[in-house]
């Protein structure tokens, strides 16, 4: 059998939702990844650094409403790398339904 690698800068759940966000949008602004993760702004500001230093997300500031907002997006090796890490999980479900099955 063939081992199912997960990427472990996704797996974290906040990062997970971070990343499922990303792949749904062009971009997502921070303070609605802060609602959707539930985590405060430290938190989410350590997860985002960890994901621009994989090279997974690109972040960028612009005023809106007369204040300064960050935004979140997918690079192109974030896209691939959720891509893989989502047929990674899908692996480990399929592997863990066929041996539910077989008892």
């Amino acid at each position: 059998m063939t081992p199912i690698v997960l990427d472990a800068q996704l797996h974290a759940p906040a990062r997970l939702q971070i990343a499922t966000v990303l792949a749904n949008a062009d971009s997502a602004e921070f303070s609605r990844l802060r609602e959707i993760t539930g985590v405060s702004d430290s938190v989410l500001s350590k997860h985002l650094s960890a994901l621009v230093e994989a090279g997974y997300v690109r972040l960028t500031k612009s005023a809106l409403d007369g204040r300064q907002r960050t935004w979140a997006s997918f690079t192109r090796a974030g896209r691939k790398a959720f891509a893989a890490h989502m047929r990674a999980l899908q692996a480990l479900v399929a592997s863990a339904e066929q041996a539910i099955a077989a008892e």
